[in-house]
């Protein structure tokens, strides 16, 4: 195993692991975007009022992208062992 294919598979880990998070982190960025911008509006300074969309709003998009998800990552693991059995463990 040469440091270049540790580094490449370091790297393509980190791509993996970004891509599958996405949707979840974003949708929570969003939904908090969203609350913020209506407690200033409204000057409800609750902050407990946040936690329940966000929640709600990321298993959402945990639900509406698992198929991709697991697809994704499926591949990966392929995607390693083929190349694990092409340097030679």
């Amino acid at each position: 195993m040469t440091p270049e294919f540790v580094v490449d598979l370091g790297r393509d880990a980190l791509q993996t692991v970004l891509m599958v998070s996405a949707p979840m982190l974003l949708s929570g960025l969003l939904i908090g975007l969203l609350i913020s911008i209506f407690q200033a509006a409204t000057q409800i300074n609750e902050q407990t009022m946040t936690f329940i969309p966000k929640i709600v709003a990321v298993l959402s998009a945990l639900i509406f992208t698992a198929p991709w998800i697991i697809q994704v990552i499926t591949a990966f693991v392929q995607q390693v062992f083929e190349r694990l059995a092409t340097v030679g463990g």
